[in-house]
């Protein structure tokens, strides 16, 4: 049996991560029709992140699965330079995934709901036609095969082919992009709820390390510095040094490499019948590198301006600045702020972030928060320390 494609489609979503299967099964679910192309022969495949996420950031999406769930995490670790350690204990469940497993579901919802997926389906171009849509070019399974929307979403990673097809400057700084590198290791010994975080020049300068264990003896490490200090120093030349002097027979059963964007929001991430979602707006937690959450939220915006979009005859790029205007209000001036903070940190010399950790020092676990942390971080800026009090009291900033 064989899938029958239509030639026309409401909505095309390119791509079928966190951000565009969410973005497809909200379009779908408010009545329009969808085809999402992911170019992979499955989706969450490969891994290109650390696969933590907190309980929040998942329960408004989906319901919990233990399928997906490869391990709960509790409590966080920070050392700084001088081998200092900050603990703090999470307020929320924290989860690190199986991202295979996790982004089939969420395919699943989108496809529940009405959406129709191919994968190894490899969009080529995209360009608008004199009818006022757009035709996409893709080959399924080696085949060329066209398909034609009224709008697309490309949710097409930090790359964006997408956003560049339609002249949407998507540039980023070399203190902008993140060159990380992760290993999923086992034969180690570790504390299967705690997440790791290491800091310092000698580390990761500009970035940082994690350990995200997803066992006692299985962990995601990885490390990514900013492009600057990557020219200097592979981010791979950094991570093995600090897995070979802290483990001592380390077993390595999974690489990934990948370029993380720690911008702010793309100033411009919607134009006639177009629209970018997670990496490909830059909708990444600037300092964390974090982005499933915010790719979901950003989905869950897009797929429904969309479907409303189709219902209104409105493809206008004034008719879609609906959505990031709604981004800005949830989570994107929240992530200007934090880019603010993340040029005071990864800038901040060893003794700045021993000084900061040994500030913190007195704060028990049960009260250490990233708040307590960016207090020292800003201090001495009245306008950090105002930027940040907004952020706060709205009660809408997300790590």
């Amino acid at each position: 049996m064989s899938l029958s494609i239509k030639k026309e489609y409401d909505v095309v979503v390119v791509g079928a991560g966190p951000g565009g299967s969410v973005a497809a099964r909200f379009a779908a679910e408010s009545g329009a029709s969808v085809l999402f192309l992911e170019r992979d022969r499955e989706t969450g495949i490969p891994v290109r992140c650390a696969e933590g996420v907190s309980s929040p950031g998942l329960d408004q999406f989906i319901d919990i699965d233990e399928r997906w769930i490869a391990n709960e995490i509790y409590s966080a670790r920070f050392i700084t330079p001088d081998g200092n350690t900050l603990d703090m204990k999470s307020h929320v469940k924290g989860y690190i995934l199986e991202r295979r497993i996790f982004d089939t579901a969420l395919c699943d919802l989108a496809s529940q709901k009405g959406a129709t997926m191919l994968t190894r389906a490899n969009v080529t171009h995209a360009k608008r036609t004199p009818d006022g849509l757009v035709e996409v070019a893709y080959t399924h399974v080696g085949t060329p095969k066209t398909v034609k929307c009224k709008i697309i979403i490309g949710a097409d990673g930090i790359e964006s082919r997408v956003g560049r097809w339609f002249g949407i400057k998507t540039n980023l700084s070399l203190t902008d992009v993140s060159s990380a590198i992760q290993y999923t290791i086992n034969n180690i010994e570790i504390d299967p709820h705690r997440l790791e975080f290491h800091f310092g020049t000698n580390i990761a300068p500009g970035g940082y390390l994690w350990i995200f264990p997803k066992s006692a003896n299985t962990a995601n490490i990885g490390i990514g510095i900013t492009g600057n200090f990557a020219s200097e120093k592979p981010a791979k030349a950094y991570l093995d040094e600090f897995i070979s002097k802290r483990f001592e027979n380390p077993s390595i059963n999974y690489t990934v490499f990948a370029g993380i964007p720690v911008a702010r929001t793309l100033s411009e991430i919607v134009t006639d019948n177009v629209m970018l979602v997670g990496d490909a707006a830059r909708q990444v937690n600037p300092i964390t590198g974090g982005g499933i959450k915010q790719a979901m939220i950003a989905g869950r915006l897009a797929g429904k301006l969309a479907s409303e979009a189709v219902k209104t005859g409105n493809y206008s790029t004034k008719f879609l600045s609906k959505y990031p205007s709604e981004w800005d209000k949830v989570l994107g001036s929240k992530h200007s702020f934090i880019h603010a903070m993340k040029e005071r940190v990864i800038y901040a010399s060893d003794e700045r972030l021993n000084k900061i950790s040994r500030a913190c020092a007195h704060i028990p676990p049960e009260k250490m928060t990233t708040l307590e942390l960016f207090k020292q971080v800003v201090k001495g800026d009245p306008k950090l320390v105002l930027d940040m009090s907004k952020a706060f009291l709205a009660d809408k900033f997300t790590t």
